[in-house]
Formats: structure tokens, C-alpha cells, sequence
């Protein structure tokens, strides 16, 4: 996208793909409940002509992230595709691969940002909320705190969500991670 550093805003999907919505050993078809709030954002955003960058899993069968969870999102399957209800909002150059839970450490994704001087506000979408987004979030917060840049960091709740597993109450974990963004100062909204 020309001109990426004069947009003042940015959107930030996170992991809306097939391995973690539609198939393979880490869906949760229920988080296919927040895509029309994802796509009502990207919307906005696409009609400001304001950036939608997303972030996709993207791992190696040797990635170490397997010592943790089942193995998942393999780079250039099915499992690492945007789902096909956004997929009209993504731009092959604001696509990045992660290989870990925060997409902070994408080296390419933080000099994207870094040249972005007039940002004012990311947008934060997408799942899961207590790993991959948390990590972003306070990531980024940390990391504009660090240098003394202002940015707002806004992550609407009915646009987030995490899975469900005897072990994992998504309701628990989805709340107890949005209380840690707000403490941590992250805008945390209803809608957006």
C-alpha cells in the first residue's frame, strides 16, 4: 500500500484462518462467531482506505511452539489460509507468516509499523484472545512505551475470541485476558 506512512490507523487480523476456525487439531468452529464483526471492521477500515494488515500461523514441522501444542497451521497448507470470508481484505504485502504466539517478533511486520510516523491507533482482531492477542497487544504497548510513542492500542471484545477445551473455559480466559490488556492500557471496547 503506497503512502503506509502517512495512515494514522491500522487494523490487525489475527489467526482468522482455517487451522484455527475450520479444521485441523486447534479449531474452534465457534470462533467463526466473531468473523461478521471482523469483517464490519475491515469494512470501515478498507472504506477510509486506512490499512488491514493480517497475521497468519505459519509453522515448520520442526517449529518448537509443537512442544506446546499440537501440531498445527503448517506453512503453505489449508490450516495457514486467511478464511475465505475475509480473504477479499487481504493484501499480499500487510500478510505476514508468524511462527510464534505473538506476531510482535515478526521482524518485517515492526518495521512496517516503525515507518507508519503519523500512526495514531491499531486495531486489534481476531483469536486467540488470551495467546496471540495478548502477546501483540502487550507487546506493542511495551514496545511504544519503550520508545515514547503514543499510540493507542484499541481491542474490541466482540471482534476476539479464544477456543473451548475441558481445560480451557474461553469464557474464563477470554475475560481474564481482556482485564489484563485494559490493566496494561490497552483500549478494550464493545464494538468498534
Amino acid at each position: 500500500m503506497e503512502k503506509l506512512n502517512e495512515k494514522e490507523k491500522i487494523l490487525i487480523v489475527v489467526d482468522m484462518i482455517n487451522g484455527f476456525i475450520k479444521e485441523g487439531n486447534m479449531k474452534d468452529e465457534n470462533i467463526a462467531n466473531i468473523i461478521p464483526n471482523v469483517v464490519d471492521i475491515a469494512q470501515k477500515f478498507q472504506k477510509e482506505n486506512n490499512p488491514i494488515i493480517f497475521i497468519k500461523d505459519a509453522h515448520t514441522l520442526e517449529s518448537i511452539e509443537f512442544k506446546k501444542f499440537p501440531v498445527h497451521c503448517l506453512k503453505g497448507t489449508s490450516e495457514s489460509q486467511i478464511v475465505d470470508e475475509l480473504e477479499e481484505y487481504v493484501v499480499p504485502e500487510l500478510t505476514y507468516e508468524k511462527n510464534a504466539t505473538s506476531a510482535r517478533e515478526n521482524k518485517k511486520l515492526m518495521k512496517d509499523i516503525e515507518r507508519m510516523k503519523a500512526l495514531k491507533e491499531i486495531v486489534i482482531t481476531g483469536c486467540c484472545t488470551d495467546i496471540c492477542i495478548l502477546n501483540l497487544a502487550i507487546g506493542l504497548i511495551n514496545y511504544f512505551d519503550e520508545k515514547n510513542i503514543n499510540i493507542q492500542i484499541t481491542v474490541p471484545r466482540n471482534a476476539v475470541d479464544t477456543f473451548n477445551s475441558d481445560s480451557h473455559n474461553k469464557d474464563e480466559y477470554n475475560d481474564i485476558s481482556l482485564k489484563l490488556m485494559k490493566q496494561a492500557g490497552i483500549n478494550i471496547t464493545e464494538v468498534y
